[in-house]
């Protein structure tokens, strides 16, 4: 398939249309009732019904089959907005904390943290290689409110080194990730990825969702099986 090829090559790709306005208006109220602007964490633990709803889309069913398989469960969940004029850019990282229940030290595993309670620790490589995230788009990206930038096949780098001699001219030409209002860009948490000031009259909302297929000693904060 088209995108287990895409995300093993590139370390992305993207779907434009998925879900329907009126779909997207069900996540909208269901997300804006828990009157957070900017971001929520633990999603779907806040929001169960979230999950039911984004599995109820056969095309979003047939994106996620065709790169997740039954073993896979959700990791993690989180909405994120940058609001219009949004004055804040985010520099190139990867995403490599995840959230977990107990804090069990174990070879492989470093740099805990915690953060209103929530415990994070960043994995070994193999946990996040085998870990895909679905960025469902609420609005329509660009380069004026803050469309993802990334550079692509880095995710095959492993851990990259984040200090003042990284140049990310170095790891590849820079591409902007344009996704449509109810479009999916599936990624690997390792990719590497920026976002850029809003400049925008329009918010950019996203539901970024994490499914990985592997069990850790700490257990996943926000593990839920998969149905549909």
């Amino acid at each position: 398939m088209k995108y287990k090829k895409e995300l093993e090559e590139k370390g992305f790709s993207v779907e434009n249309t998925v879900f329907s306005e009126e779909e997207l208006d069900s996540f909208i109220d269901i997300i804006e009732n828990s009157h957070k602007k900017y971001a929520i964490r633990q999603l779907v633990n806040f929001k169960p019904q979230l999950l039911d709803l984004v599995f109820k889309n056969r095309q979003f069913v047939s994106l996620y089959q065709s790169v997740c398989d039954e073993n896979y469960f959700l990791s993690k969940a989180i909405f994120f907005n940058k609001p219009s004029q949004s004055n804040w850019f985010v520099g190139y990282h990867q995403d490599m904390s995840i959230s977990v229940k107990n804090k069990v030290e174990k070879d492989g595993y470093t740099n805990w943290t915690s953060k209103n309670g929530q415990l994070g620790v960043i994995p070994p490589k193999e946990v996040l290689e085998n870990t895909i995230t679905f960025r469902i788009h609420l609005d329509n990206t660009d380069e004026t409110n803050g469309a993802l930038k990334v550079i692509p096949k880095t995710h095959t780098k492993g851990f990259i080194r984040i200090d003042e001699n990284f140049e990310k001219e170095n790891l590849g030409e820079e591409y902007l990730c344009n996704v449509k209002k109810g479009g999916v860009m599936l990624m690997k948490p390792l990719l590497l990825h920026a976002s850029a000031k809003s400049t925008s009259e329009f918010d950019r909302r996203v539901i970024h969702l994490e499914f990985c297929n592997k069990e850790i000693p700490m257990n996943w904060l926000e593990r839920k099986e998969i149905c549909y």
